[in-house]
């Protein structure tokens, strides 16, 4: 259209709904803008509608406030708003007056820790007001000087920090394309130019759909070599700082001197503000970009990590938030994890802890709980010293579930444990313990307490005064599972804090039946199995709450879950200690369920071990030690677990048939013979198994070595023997007198002949693994003897 053809503009507009804010005091005012453009003769040539909205704030609006009164005054000031909707708007104001703020705590909490935009930096306020219609004349100044360039490039920002304009500007290419190749030519003569531009490129990332266009550009990895650039500058200025004033230091009455670093330092704390900015923008675009995991894995092999852990020794809050956010969303890879390792970077996080401020104090815990999944950053962790602070943090609301989050990682190592005694982690943890009004205490707060309460030294802290006497009165009330593993795990130590336990046997017992949870059931069975007390009466228990009948039941293949058979099981290996508990269990038959449970489970080693466990307290008493070894067979089982791959279940075998065959003469005959029979199958597989090359087998004569070792048992040999002289004629024959020379006396041999490295074990000769090769050896050796007298 020619302009002296449009002769009239004519706009319109037209009122719409009226809506309330969704977060804010605040009504929202709809409103329809027609522009039409008359021809000479006042016919309309062009028209055009958009739909806008009108923000009212509120800020007055509390609880006193004269809702009718503020009603009048908005309809009169806001001509969009016809008068006939005065009763609609007191409506929508008295809805607000009693709206409650709409973000939860834990919401707020999300909103606070996610970086603020950028605000507007130096070089972009200008008195300008940018206009979408003037975008080639903002173009051409990107082909200027660097002044003109920044001031295009701060005019084209007005226009992109408005969501609205972005479309528009995406269209023009040639503006795109102008700001990318300024940015990647002039970047390193104005930072302001630099920021400006990643500015405007920003604005695009914030929007997932722009961020194809960014790519097309290569913005992502131009703003990495920027920063690395930025980074190394400020490595420099440091240096150079450093330099001056040292010199100033040397030479204190210099006035020359101080003054020149005294104008230094003023440079460089302006050249870090404007540095910052740019890094900050830099780093915000790229940390959008970041949400595709292969742009992710591109910025790690450029070495991303290692620039943000760097920027962490700055002092400025916006960036460190912005910092350690990105840091945040890159420690969940074990890789960029191990590269932060590399870096220290708990040394460089544990300055901030704590901090003023409370967004960069909480995303700074964040991280710590990302990387103490890691043993060794947990280790790194209490040895920079964090452990005292994180505990200081418990008393913080804000940050009470993040540090114990942390802390509880901390304390899954054997080593952190007792150090948590030298702190108030403990009390203050008992605190909220018995504050928590919930039938079920946090999972955090009670996973927490179960880790600490296995050493020692915490527990005596935990039961000081009456804290088991409480923690038993709300496990026993609310019938805890998790409170009470807490109470098992105290009750595991020996010393003072094990008989405090002796007032609580009887309510423990109670619980031992069906009726009960089962969790809840196994935990009390195994507080109860770890009270090896002498001076308990476990007869007097078992008879009182009926236990023996449940105790035997769940012994039963089938009969509950394994966890719950397991606690029965040492359950009874805990009570066997006591003779006349013994004696009832094995009139019970309990002996017999347990060797049918042995069978059943006999791929657990865990269970194995346990069964044999009660085995070896049993046949410590008369009653119970005549029944396993005259009405079972559990003798027979423990001489085939004698050998089993799990040194444990060996060591307890060992110790029980050494019991039973010092009582049964029998069982000790077949035990010998057993462990006579297995020593030597050892030694022979092992002669055996020596494999001569063919070219060594007639190395000492035409005679054969393979018969001396392979034909028939070596123990069977006469001629592998010494004789008084050395050694028996391989014709000959051992003679009966040459046995008779030899006697015992106090359980040692004693005779004429000695028998180095032999040991005779319950009148029965061993021969060692050494002494076997010794004997063929010097069997060689001998014919090898012979044959040289023989040539001479």
């Amino acid at each position: 259209m020619q302009g002296e053809d449009a002769r009239y503009l004519k706009r319109k507009v037209k009122g719409g709904n009226i809506d309330v804010h969704p977060s804010e005091k605040a009504l929202i005012v709809h409103y329809e803008v027609e522009a039409t453009i008359l021809g000479e003769m006042g016919d309309p040539m062009l028209g055009e509608r958009k739909e806008c909205q009108k923000i009212i704030r509120l800020k007055s609006l509390n609880a006193n406030t004269d809702i009718t009164s503020l009603a009048r005054k908005v309809v009169e000031e806001c001509k969009l708003i016809h008068p006939s909707k005065l009763s609609e708007v007191e409506q929508l104001l008295y809805y607000l007056q009693n709206r409650r703020d709409s973000l939860s705590g834990k919401e707020k909490k999300e909103k606070s820790s996610k970086p603020k935009d950028p605000p507007p930096f130096e070089g972009m306020e200008i008195d300008e007001v940018a206009n979408i219609n003037d975008m080639d004349e903002y173009i051409e100044l990107l082909y200027e000087d660097i002044p003109d360039k920044v001031r295009g490039s701060a005019l084209i920002l007005q226009l992109a920090r408005n969501p609205d304009n972005l479309e528009e500007l995406l269209l023009n290419e040639t503006a795109l394309g102008a700001l990318a190749r300024v940015l990647r030519e002039d970047w390193k003569q104005s930072v302001e130019l630099a920021t400006n531009i990643i500015y405007i490129f920003f604005c695009f990332s914030s929007f997932s759909q722009f961020h194809g266009l960014i790519t097309h550009y290569k913005i992502g990895a131009l703003c990495m070599n920027i920063i690395d650039h930025e980074l190394k500058r400020h490595e420099l200025w440091q240096e150079e700082l450093s330099k001056k004033k040292k010199a100033v230091d040397e030479d204190p009455e210099n006035q020359t001197l101080r003054k020149d670093y005294e104008k230094t330092f003023k440079k460089y704390q302006g050249l870090v503000v404007k540095q910052e900015q740019l890094l900050r923008v830099a780093l915000y675009l790229l940390l959008n970009l970041a949400e595709d995991t292969r742009t992710e894995l591109k910025m790690r092999n450029k070495n991303i990590v290692h620039m943000l852990v760097k920027a962490l020794d700055r002092d400025n809050f916006e960036l460190l938030i912005l910092v350690v956010s990105f840091l945040k969303k890159l420690s969940i890879f074990m890789e960029n994890k191990n590269d932060m390792v590399e870096m220290d970077i708990v040394e460089k996080l544990v300055k901030m802890i704590p901090c003023e401020h409370e967004d960069l104090l909480n995303i700074t815990l964040r991280l710590l709980l990302n990387l103490s999944f890691d043993t060794g950053l947990r280790n790194k962790m209490v040895q920079v010293g964090l452990l005292p602070k994180l505990t200081a943090l418990l008393g913080n609301e804000n940050y009470k579930q993040i540090a114990m989050c942390v802390l509880y990682h901390i304390s899954m190592d054997d080593r952190f444990k007792s150090m948590f005694a030298y702190t108030d982690c403990i009390p203050q943890l008992m605190k909220m313990l018995f504050e928590c009004s919930d039938e079920r205490i946090d999972l955090e707060l009670i996973s927490f307490c179960i880790n600490l309460a296995a050493n020692k030294r915490n527990v005596q802290l935990i039961c000081e005064g009456n804290g088991l006497k409480m923690l038993m009165k709300r496990a026993l009330k609310f019938k805890d599972p998790l409170l009470m593993k807490m109470i098992r795990n105290i009750s595991q130590h020996d010393g003072p804090t094990k008989t405090l336990f002796i007032d609580y046997v009887g309510d423990l017992a109670a619980q031992i039946s069906n009726d009960e949870e089962e969790e809840f059931v196994i935990e009390c069975l195994g507080t109860l199995a770890n009270l090896t007390i002498p001076d308990l009466d476990w007869e007097l228990v078992l008879k009182e709450y009926k236990l023996v009948p449940y105790l035997k039941d769940k012994l039963k293949p089938g009969a509950a879950e394994d966890d719950l058979v397991l606690e029965v099981v040492i359950m009874i290996g805990t009570v066997s200690m006591d003779d006349s508990c013994a004696a009832l269990l094995a009139k019970s038959g309990i002996i017999p369920a347990l060797i049918e449970l042995l069978n059943a489970q006999q791929e657990d080693d865990e269970f194995v071990c346990q069964i044999i466990y009660v085995f070896y307290q049993m046949v410590f008493h008369q009653a119970t030690r005549d029944v396993i070894i005259k009405e079972t067979q559990a003798p027979a089982y423990l001489i085939d677990l004698m050998h089993d791959k799990n040194n444990e279940i060996r060591k307890v075998c060992d110790n029980t048939l050494d019991i039973i065959a010092e009582y049964d003469e029998e069982w000790a005959k077949k035990i010998q013979s057993e462990k006579f029979r297995w020593h030597n199958s050892q030694w022979l597989e092992m002669v055996e198994s020596r494999q001569m090359d063919e070219s060594e087998q007639y190395l000492y004569g035409d005679d054969r070595i393979e018969p001396y070792i392979h034909e028939g048992d070596i123990l069977e040999r006469p001629d592998l023997f010494y004789n008084s002289d050395g050694l028996i004629a391989s014709e000959g024959a051992v003679s009966p007198d040459f046995f008779n020379d030899y006697h015992l006396q106090n359980g040692e041999i004693v005779g004429q002949h000695s028998f180095p490295g032999r040991v005779l074990t319950n009148d029965l000769l061993v021969i060692s693994k050494s002494e076997v090769s010794h004997i063929c050896y010097w069997r060689l050796f001998c014919y090898f003897r012979k044959m040289l007298l023989t040539f001479t």
